[in-house]
């Protein structure tokens, strides 16, 4: 291989390593100006997508260390990486493909186990992370809140007993007065 080449497989290997997922799509019949798009709409969720040569992508799985996807990869490939969550990510890439009515994801590679095209569909319906977590607490903090009502309903109870027994011997009262 040329060094050029080989530079080329290596800085991809690279990029490959620092993301926790790797997704594999296909731009095929997409326009420059919806290739920008599709560029921006992941930029703002702190991905970017990369058009690559199928025998460079492949020798840099293999350099990586990732479990061999060669089966998938044909016609023209794009993969898009990034730092943060994969959700957001996947859901951009199935709304894309919905606007521009294009079959976009190939296969995806999270925390390098493979995962298929239909797994990232289920990934991109869910709720973003922040929702999840919101949930979760609700549901954490369900047990705790019922807990307190419980020990705080006695003390309840007797407050507005002690209140309604003070209202009632007032009420004779103004009548005598």
């Amino acid at each position: 291989m040329r060094p050029e080449k080989a530079n080329i497989v290596s800085d991809l290997s690279e990029q490959l390593n620092r993301s926790p997922f790797v997704l594999v799509t296909d731009y095929q019949h997409l326009k420059v100006g919806d290739f920008s798009e599709l560029r921006n709409r992941l930029t703002q969720v702190g991905a970017e997508v990369h058009v690559v040569k199928n025998s460079f992508l492949k020798r840099a799985i293999a350099d990586a260390g990732f479990p061999a996807v060669d089966e998938k990869l044909g016609g023209q490939t794009a993969i898009v990486t990034g730092q943060k969550d994969v959700a957001p990510v996947a859901k951009i890439l199935k709304t894309f493909s919905t606007e521009f009515k294009k079959a976009m994801l190939k296969i995806g590679l999270i925390n390098r186990a493979i995962v298929s095209k239909e797994e990232l569909q289920t990934l991109a319906d869910l709720p973003s992370r922040e929702v999840l977590q919101a949930q979760l607490l609700g549901i954490l903090l369900s047990p705790a809140t019922k807990l307190v009502r419980l020990l705080n309903e006695p003390a309840s109870s007797l407050a507005r007993l002690l209140n309604a027994k003070a209202q009632k011997e007032q009420k004779p009262a103004e009548a005598t007065g």
